[in-house]
């Protein structure tokens, strides 16, 4: 995972629960089912989240649970038997009883969760870790870091790019006066909790909470959502689409997942679809006929993150889930789009003449999709089927929205650095990228892959609805350049728009979404090119007022208390020039020149949502 984290002095958000070991953990006798409790919580360690910075009730609870009580002396060993036992008797149900005991044993979370967090992922764990190539070592420097073990066994791979040169590039250009602009609606990560109860325990030492029964005097779970460890009730959702200015301002609305809550150790297919069918529901009641285009986020599968690729067939494919977006769907997504829904969860569809758009599974790049250590080349031909729906879009003059849940720079290296590839070929046709999942505001630069200097273009981050850890809810409007000939499609501006928690939880009061930010306003930008974001974080490095600025827009106006110091703003402005993961080149002209393995580690201090 990558991301700005914290540093000495600094906060950030989804910080991971640190403990010493204190007294020493015995190793327990070696087998399969030991050794599968650290694959399991592997998947619990990359998609459960931790409590936000500054948040000293969330921290004093945390320090009994957590991956960091395994050594790495233990994680070897475990592994090693793991890699033995696999071969000799891969019993499921037997790894199941026993892995329960060691997660309990290990202080990785409490017992029940621990329960039902084996129960939920073993199957499926040693199904994919039965045929894939991992080894102990790569296992424990996977979970535990480079000190542990090298990690990275996915070999470099290529798409092929097309024989025909690429276009002249032709920097882009702000819209001649008068001609029209359109609104593009996008949420992301709305994260329906249908166990959250207002007045319940706000800083459990659970993954997720404001659930459960009432707590006695003031301070539990507020009426509309939480700063705390805590998602979202639905009449938080609905009153978000309840108070949008109606579906005729906006063109489209783009849609990039992460429905369910982060309750990922109890969680079932039918919960997964019923969450699916009911804010799907909710989006067709009050966007009525306004088109929506949706992406595939890492939390619609049960087990979190598990998206096995397609040659993985029968039960455990993701076949259940991508029928039944397809049928909950087909409204708003023509057949062609809907056949390759069904088939690897992506798609393209014509927004309107000019503009084609692409939703990509961008769980295939997922370093928590532990499906992908069966093989990680180019998982279901994704991105040649991308370089060939960009070079059909050059070829007839259109551009391409490019709509995902996890940011490019957070995925798989050589993923990352082949989508890289393909966004600076078609640097022309991509007019923008958007993309979720890491529940700030954020962006990612992508530059010309001869010198790293010239910004192409533009990932924009946008923050999510849910509060998860500690945020306000919100969500985002783009402003893009129309339906028009020669229109560009570009992103001319954007707005974020917040649920102030503290204002909407008062006695008496009513939810009110208001305007946090208009972005070329906030920040001074000329124009909304990948040229002036490229500015913009340099002006970062000397204008330390406006960096802060950006600091209280990244957490929707819900900071952490610590500031973002020296180190916290190198790492924070060198996650924003990586558009593609582990490229220290990207980070060599910014100040201070950190080493990149130092910032690896800041931005590691930081767990995905």
């Amino acid at each position: 995972p990558r991301g700005p984290g914290p540093a000495p002095g600094g906060g950030g958000v989804c910080r991971p629960w640190r403990r010493g070991l204190g007294a020493a953990v015995r190793p327990p006798p070696l087998s399969l089912p030991l050794a599968l409790a650290l694959s399991l919580s592997l998947s619990l360690s990359l998609s459960l989240g931790s409590p936000p910075a500054g948040a000293e009730a969330l921290l004093e609870a945390a320090p009994r649970w957590g991956w960091r009580n395994v050594s790495c002396p233990v994680c070897h060993l475990l592994f090693g038997a793991l890699d033995l036992a696999l071969q000799l008797e891969p019993n499921v149900a037997r790894v199941g009883r026993v892995a329960a005991r060691l997660c309990q044993d290990l202080r990785l979370a409490r017992p029940e969760i621990c329960r039902q967090a084996v129960q939920l992922f073993q199957r499926d764990v040693v199904s994919a870790w039965a045929r894939s190539v991992l080894r102990p070592g790569e296992a424990c420097g996977l979970l535990l870091g480079r000190r542990c073990g090298h990690w990275d066994i996915f070999g470099a791979w290529n798409v092929s790019l097309p024989a025909t040169p690429k276009p002249p590039v032709r920097p882009p250009v702000p819209p001649p006066p008068g001609a029209p602009t359109a609104r593009l609606l996008f949420l992301t990560d709305l994260h329906w909790d249908r166990h959250y109860v207002p007045g319940s325990e706000a800083a459990c030492p659970d993954p997720l909470c404001c659930r459960g029964a009432v707590r006695p005097g003031p301070g539990g779970a507020g009426f509309w959502g939480e700063y705390a460890k805590c998602d979202l009730p639905l009449r938080t959702i609905e009153a978000l689409l309840a108070q949008l200015p109606g579906a005729a301002p906006f063109a489209a609305a783009y849609w990039t997942g992460d429905i369910p809550a982060h309750d990922v150790w109890q969680q079932s297919r039918q919960d997964q679809l019923l969450a699916l069918r009911t804010v799907t529901g909710l989006l067709r009641r009050h966007l009525g006929s306004l088109p929506v285009y949706p992406a595939v986020g890492n939390h619609e599968a049960t087990p979190v993150n598990a998206f096995p690729p397609p040659y993985v067939r029968g039960n455990q494919s993701s076949a259940w889930l991508y029928d039944a977006m397809a049928q909950a769907w087909q409204d708003w997504l023509p057949p062609s789009a809907l056949e390759t829904l069904r088939a690897a969860g992506f798609y393209t569809v014509q927004v309107w003449p000019g503009l084609r758009l692409v939703s990509l599974n961008m769980n295939f790049c997922s370093q928590a999709n532990f499906w992908l250590l069966i093989n990680s080349t180019d998982p279901a031909g994704q991105l040649q089927w991308l370089v060939g729906v960009l070079a059909a879009a050059e070829q007839a003059g259109e551009k391409v929205h490019i709509i995902g849940h996890i940011p490019p720079a957070h995925c798989l290296r050589s993923w990352s650095w082949n989508y890289y590839r393909i966004v600076s070929r078609f640097e022309g046709t991509i007019a923008a990228q958007f993309f979720g999942h890491t529940h700030v505001d954020e962006f990612e630069m992508f530059y010309d892959e001869e010198t790293l200097t010239r910004p192409v273009s533009v990932a924009f981050v946008a923050p999510s609805v849910t509060t998860y850890i500690n945020l306000n809810p919100g969500y985002r409007v783009y402003e893009v350049d129309g339906a028009y000939p020669s229109s560009s499609h570009a992103v001319l501006d954007h707005e974020t728009f917040i649920l102030n928690l503290t204002e909407a939880n008062a006695p008496g009061a009513e939810p009110r979404w208001q305007r946090l930010y208009r972005a070329r306003e906030a920040y001074g930008l000329p124009s909304a090119f990948p040229a002036d974001w490229d500015r913009l974080i340099r002006r970062f490095q000397d204008d330390e007022r406006l960096f802060q600025r950006f600091w209280f827009l990244f957490h929707k106006g819900h900071p952490p208390r610590e500031p973002c110091l020296a180190a916290c703003k190198a790492a924070l402005l060198c996650a924003l020039r990586t558009g593609r993961s582990a490229d220290p080149g990207l980070c060599q002209p910014l100040r201070p020149a950190l080493p990149f393995p130092r910032i690896q580690a800041l931005w590691q201090q930081r767990r995905l949502c």
